[in-house]
């Protein structure tokens, strides 16, 4: 079990630190072409694997909740956001506003990263 909760922690400190990129990537210009391909995987699984997951399917989620159910832990959200928020504030989020409001950051981010990446390219052909 010691492990177990090992991986626990360096999931979590990994999958905060993927949100975070996933949110500010786009910023610096060096890894803007990482932060879509990460976005690109990110839609992948949350549309394509999420015709046989259900929307929103998160394959780091669900590899990180089998670790947290062998540590015994129960009543696990869907959202890994909604579970760090919890955690991190002690109050219990509304699942539906926190899939909203994550759904609209996507959304934004989704937007500014294509532009970015297409105007980058654009660049480059000059």
């Amino acid at each position: 079990m010691f492990w177990m909760k090992i991986i626990d922690i360096c999931l979590t400190i990994f999958h905060i630190g993927l949100i975070l990129f996933f949110i500010l990537g786009w910023i610096c210009k060096r890894t803007r072409k990482v932060h879509y391909l990460l976005v690109i995987i990110i839609a992948t699984s949350w549309f394509l694997l999420g015709l046989f997951y259900g929307f929103g399917y998160c394959f780091l989620t669900d590899i990180h909740w089998r670790v947290k159910m062998l540590l015994n832990e129960e009543n696990l959200p869907i959202s890994f956001i909604k579970y760090i928020l919890d955690k991190i504030t002690g109050k219990d989020f509304n699942e539906i506003w926190v899939d909203y409001i994550t759904l609209a950051v996507f959304i934004c981010v989704l937007i500014i990263s294509t532009f970015l990446y297409i105007k980058d390219k654009r660049k480059k052909i000059r």
